[in-house]
């Protein structure tokens, strides 16, 4: 085996490496990293060396090694501290595949039309608060939606109902535990509320989930599904195990989703003229329904593409790691246990070799390269590909539509830029939107 090493980013200071760098802008420092170095290269970003992988065939290789040569687990210590450490992929592989298989079933095929129902009516119930006309923050409206869509889908319109902004302001908390750099015991205040914020969640969840078992309904909605569920051998699941999953649907929604469509308006407000094409496909096909089905939504083909140039330009989230599990060679180099392994999507996603003129919205770029769609890495891949990355496809369709077809919209804010620093890369908030109801428009 080669004792080989990949070349250094410059610049790295003493003691802190590229910490304060990567902290500012992580982004342009993995990109400055890919005009240097090329594909491969390491970074200082902590006690362990960090080795960054760009491209297609980078990500291939990462996926497939994970659970194998590459470690969730070891990479990503806070989620232990939001969860458990034994929840989901914190998990061993087999026990996190017998999490999986309790949850997929219910993101596949005709259980995805039933969730349409709860999607547009949050989105109408948002229209009822703007009213004919006035501006909206996209955040500020977008994120509660999402949240109270994922409540009615995964708690139930009865439970779902009860949940107001708190709880959306308890899970923006929560997230506040997504900390890579201080350690888990530091108590700094973000990590300390977002703690309490999690055991008051749990309590919340876990009331819901008693209170289905002593009132079950018929027929028979995604939580009482789950509470009833067990796994492939017979064996009980633990509650801690339900209320784990459906906080981590919930938040993984809100967290990638709110700023996913938030995005998605945006490129289309900023680029007319590929809105004016979802528009005349969305009239052509939906035709003025007010309650889209699943197979309606499947047709609207420039929108799906709309999507993926969003995901594909704003990958919300814009690197994902994993630990190497044991030592081995890659591409001519070593690669040694416990050094950190990154991806970046946010820039293989803009590498103009792949993507020509990477930097603007061309929705129309994967009719003639749909397979660009399956090289996109902002929902995961492999094995631990995000499983309600359809249902979040669907979501946003019937979000944008639903706006789409009820008002006139326009960019108050002309250059939105994303939240700077490490964390998820939503849109930066106030993000202004102004509206006007069209004549034709009834909610």
């Amino acid at each position: 085996m080669t004792d080989a090493r990949p070349p250094l980013l410059s610049g790295a200071r003493p003691i802190v490496g590229h910490i304060p760098e990567f902290m500012r802008d992580p982004i342009a420092t993995l990109a400055r990293g890919h005009r240097e170095q090329g594909d491969v290269f390491g970074l200082r970003i902590g006690p362990k060396p960090t080795v960054v992988l760009l491209g297609p065939e980078h990500n291939r290789f990462f996926f497939a090694e994970t659970d194998k040569r590459l470690s969730i687990r070891s990479a990503y210590p806070f989620f232990m501290r939001m969860f458990d450490d034994e929840f989901y992929f914190m998990g061993a592989p087999d026990e996190y595949r017998r999490q999986r298989a309790l949850v997929l079933p219910r993101f596949q095929g005709r259980q995805l039309n039933g969730y349409i129902t709860a999607m547009a009516a949050q989105t109408r119930d948002v229209e009822r608060q703007l009213g004919d006309s006035g501006e909206f923050d996209l955040i500020g409206t977008l994120g509660p939606l999402v949240m109270r869509i994922a409540a009615h889908a995964f708690l139930g319109p009865e439970l779902g109902s009860r949940l107001g902004m708190d709880f959306f302001e308890r899970f923006r908390r929560f997230s506040g535990g997504m900390e890579q750099i201080v350690p888990l015991w530091v108590p700094i205040p973000r990590l300390v509320r977002a703690r309490r914020a999690r055991d008051d969640l749990r309590r919340l969840v876990g009331d819901m989930i008693r209170e289905r078992r002593a009132r079950p309904v018929d027929p028979p909605d995604f939580l009482q599904t789950l509470t009833e569920a067990r796994y492939e051998d017979g064996e009980p699941v633990p509650d801690l195990v339900l209320i784990n999953l459906i906080l981590m649907l919930t938040w993984a929604g809100h967290e990638t989703t709110a700023g996913h469509v938030s995005w998605a308006f945006i490129d289309l407000l900023r680029h007319p003229e590929e809105l004016s094409r979802v528009r005349a496909e969305q009239n052509a096909v939906l035709d003025g329904t007010d309650e889209p089905d699943l197979k309606a939504i499947n047709r609207l083909t420039y929108l799906d593409w709309a999507l993926h140039e969003t995901e594909r330009l704003h990958p919300v989230a814009y690197a994902i790691g994993r630990s190497a599990a044991e030592t081995f060679e890659y591409q001519g180099y070593e690669i040694r246990r416990g050094t950190n392994v990154m991806i970046s999507p946010a820039v293989s996603h803009r590498l103009p070799e792949i993507y020509p003129e990477p930097d603007e919205f061309r929705p129309a770029r994967f009719e003639s390269d749909p397979r660009g769609m399956h090289g996109l890495a902002g929902f995961g891949g492999g094995v631990h590909r995000c499983l309600g990355v359809h249902f979040a496809y669907l979501e946003m369709k019937v979000i944008i539509a639903m706006l789409l077809r009820d008002y006139d919209l326009e960019l108050v804010d002309p250059d939105p830029q994303p939240i700077p620093g490490t964390k998820t890369k939503w849109p930066q908030s106030p993000c202004r939107v102004r509206y006007r109801r069209k004549v034709t428009a009834t909610v």
